[in-house]
Formats: structure tokens, C-alpha cells, sequence
């Protein structure tokens, strides 16, 4: 190849990489944006092998009420309008196996009230299970 034209090659990449350097740099703060899907009530179903109770959990650390202790093969609900937080909130259940481990919800949920329900499952063994959100 010709080095001169290697050189002018070179030199206006250099010259473009420059113009990009100068140029100020903006970023524009991404509105926050509520999780989906948008619900009024969460309900956790005991597929797991032990007894557990649970309680919604906002990203602010705050809960909602506990649920009573209950067996496989029952579900209980929470109404997030009766948690007093404001629309918009993200939530996700916080679960205890009696005798066992905490967990978290694989995922938020943003309230509104709208009526609609967010239903997780919750399957394993007291020290090993996992909380689901269904599609």
C-alpha cells in the first residue's frame, strides 16, 4: 500500500476521533419507569414442600403485613391498596419457610389499582426453593 495514503488514513481518523472528544457529552436521565406488569394484588402459591408465610416488599425495604403460616397447595393474597403505599410502588413477595430460609421474589411488580393479579409459586425444599412470578 502507499504510505501516504496510509498516512492521510491515519490522519483522518485521528482528526475525526478528536472532533468526538471535544463535542460535550450529554446524558439524559431516564424517567423512572414503573416494572411491569401493573397489579393491585400479588398471590404466592405454596407448591413447595414446607409451610411459609409471606409479606410484600417494596425496593425501599418496607413490608406489608405477613400472611398467616399456611400448607402445599394453598395460596394467599395480599391487597396492596391496603399496604398505604403510594401507586407506582415496586413490589415482590418476601418468603419464609417455617424452619427454614427467606427469599425473595424472582421479580417486581409495579402497584396500581387496577384490580389485577400478579401470581408467584413457590416450589422446593425449606433450605432450597425458589419464588416464581407466572407469566
Amino acid at each position: 500500500m502507499n504510505r501516504t495514503w496510509i498516512r492521510r488514513r491515519s490522519a483522518a481518523i485521528l482528526a475525526g476521533a478528536t472532533a468526538m472528544a471535544v463535542l460535550p457529552s450529554v446524558t439524559a436521565a431516564a424517567a423512572p419507569a414503573q416494572t411491569q406488569p401493573c397489579v393491585q394484588k400479588v398471590a404466592v402459591v405454596n407448591n413447595a414442600g414446607f409451610v411459609l408465610s409471606w409479606a410484600a416488599t417494596a425496593r425501599t425495604g418496607e413490608q406489608s403485613a405477613p400472611t398467616d403460616e399456611y400448607p402445599i397447595n394453598q395460596t394467599r393474597v395480599i391487597d396492596l391498596a391496603t399496604a398505604l403505599w403510594p401507586e407506582g410502588t415496586d413490589v415482590r413477595p418476601y418468603v419464609e419457610a417455617v424452619g427454614g430460609t427467606k427469599e425473595f421474589g424472582s421479580s417486581y411488580v409495579s402497584y396500581c389499582d387496577n384490580g389485577q393479579t400478579a401470581t408467584y409459586t413457590v416450589t422446593g425444599t425449606t433450605f432450597d426453593y425458589s419464588v416464581t412470578r407466572l407469566a
